[in-house]
């Protein structure tokens, strides 16, 4: 059996930075195990399988792995599958065309907007298909610093503490001080779960007031094979949760975009949108751009 594939570097419009996904498409016969050990050999932080939708009316059923696990949802992959898609569908275009499309994910339904370049990087954008809400107490200060490797005065800002949000993906939500404590955060230990209550864990800072983006971002992920993540759309959709419990923000939408990746050398710029009503969260959107950088035939 052969498969085509293509690689995208995904929230960035500059090849070789972003976030690097691998689209294999027409993985309809593929198993469980035999997705699990194509993901371990790209070894790259999430692979996407396009297979037949369920329902004809949406773009594809997709299923999302890691090198070590399936995902149940992921932002990257849904940004670079949903390019994927459309580009591959639009072939003939002769000018940027706007496409709509639904992923089938584990999670559920995903309705994506493109924005398909002949001359650059394509675009989407897609509602978080689950609210972000709490998933469990946070981790103490002291468990923080420690796993970090910083020092409890690294620890928070304004009233930033940390704490635990799930939109599909729990994350343990870490704020540290400072962009300079940010670049010193080395994890003591890669058993994260034990020690901050999820597998997944996200540091974040508030970004220089005249950047381009309202936070600044790193990701550790060591118990799922991912030692650094360049930029984690799930976490995105989760720290959406953790905006409208710190941040005092009023009704209605606000473009909070999330540097991350520079301590990689794969900048990467995560749109993010958070809806509030009545003082809660009532939704969030991804967005990003994504460019192809390579394509090829696996051999199964």
């Amino acid at each position: 059996m052969t498969l085509s594939y293509a690689i995208y570097d995904v929230f960035t419009d500059t090849p070789f930075a972003g976030n690097p996904l691998a689209v294999v498409f027409g993985a309809d016969a593929l198993s469980d195990a035999q997705m699990q050990t194509i993901a371990r050999e790209f070894n790259l932080s999430e692979t996407i399988f396009v297979r037949a939708p369920d329902y004809a009316q949406h773009a594809a059923s997709v299923r999302i792995f890691t090198p070590t696990k399936e995902l149940p949802f992921a932002g990257h992959p849904t940004i670079g599958c949903a390019i994927a898609l459309a580009e591959k569908n639009h072939d003939n275009i002769a000018a940027a065309n706007d496409v709509l499309l639904v992923l089938e994910e584990r999670i559920g339904p995903v309705r994506c907007g493109v924005k398909v370049s002949t001359d650059g990087a394509s675009f989407a954008e897609f509602n978080v298909p689950k609210v972000s809400e709490p998933a469990g107490d946070g981790p103490s200060v002291e468990a923080a610093a420690k796993a970090l490797g910083l020092g409890l005065a690294d620890i928070g800002f304004d009233a930033h503490t940390p704490s635990l949000f799930n939109a599909g993906v729990t994350f343990a939500m870490i704020p540290v001080v400072s962009r300079e404590a940010l670049a010193r955060v080395k994890l003591t230990s890669s058993e994260t779960s034990a020690t901050l209550g999820a597998t997944e864990v996200f540091i974040y800072t508030r970004a220089e007031a005249d950047a381009a983006h309202a936070f600044q971002a790193r990701m550790f992920a060591p118990e799922i094979g991912i030692v650094e993540d360049p930029a984690t759309g799930s976490a995105a959709a989760a720290f959406a949760g953790v905006l409208a419990r710190f941040e005092d923000l009023p009704d209605g939408w606000h473009t909070l975009p999330i540097l991350q990746g520079v301590e990689m050398g794969r900048p990467s710029l995560i749109g993010l949108e958070v809806g509030i009503k009545g003082a809660k969260l009532s939704g969030a959107r991804i967005a990003g751009k994504a460019v192809k950088i390579a394509e090829g035939v696996l051999f199964c």
